[in-house]
C-alpha cells in the first residue's frame, strides 16, 4: 500500500519557529545555528530558504559571517511582527481611509476602546479628541 504524504504545516508555521529561535538567541544565528536551536529534522537548506524569505520581507537582517550569513530579527516579538504585517497591508492600499474605517468597524467594543486609549496616549490628550 502506498504511503500517504505527510500533512502540510499551516502557513507561516516554520517562519514562526525560526523567528522564535532568533528571538530566544543572544546573538545573530546562522542557518545551522537555527537548525540546532530548533532541534527539528529540517534541512539546513530549508531553514536558509526561510531566513532568506524573512530577509526579503524585512523581518530579519543579515550580516556576512565567513561564507554564510548570520540573522537577527528586526522585530522584537510576535506583537511587533503582527504590527509590521498590519502596516504592510495598509501600505498596499491606495485608499487608506477606507481600509482603516473598515478595520475599526470590525473591532470589538473592548478593542475599540483600547485603540482610543492608545491613540489618546500617542497624541498626549489622554484620550480626549
Amino acid at each position: 500500500m502506498p504511503e500517504l504524504p505527510a500533512a502540510r504545516r499551516p502557513s507561516g508555521e516554520l517562519e514562526a519557529q525560526v523567528l522564535a529561535a532568533l528571538w530566544a538567541a543572544d546573538r545573530p544565528l546562522t542557518p545551522q545555528d537555527v537548525q540546532v536551536a530548533l532541534g527539528a529534522e529540517l534541512a539546513r537548506t530549508t531553514i536558509a530558504t526561510i531566513l532568506a524569505r524573512l530577509h526579503d520581507k524585512g523581518t530579519v537582517e543579515r550580516t556576512r559571517v565567513g561564507r554564510a550569513y548570520a540573522y537577527t530579527p528586526t522585530v522584537q516579538d510576535p506583537a511587533g511582527l503582527a504590527a509590521r504585517r498590519m502596516r504592510t497591508e495598509l501600505d498596499r492600499e491606495q485608499d487608506r481611509s477606507t481600509v482603516l474605517a473598515r478595520f475599526v468597524s470590525d473591532l470589538s467594543d473592548d478593542d475599540e476602546q483600547l485603540l482610543r486609549e492608545l491613540l489618546g496616549e500617542a497624541d498626549g490628550s489622554g484620550g480626549r479628541r
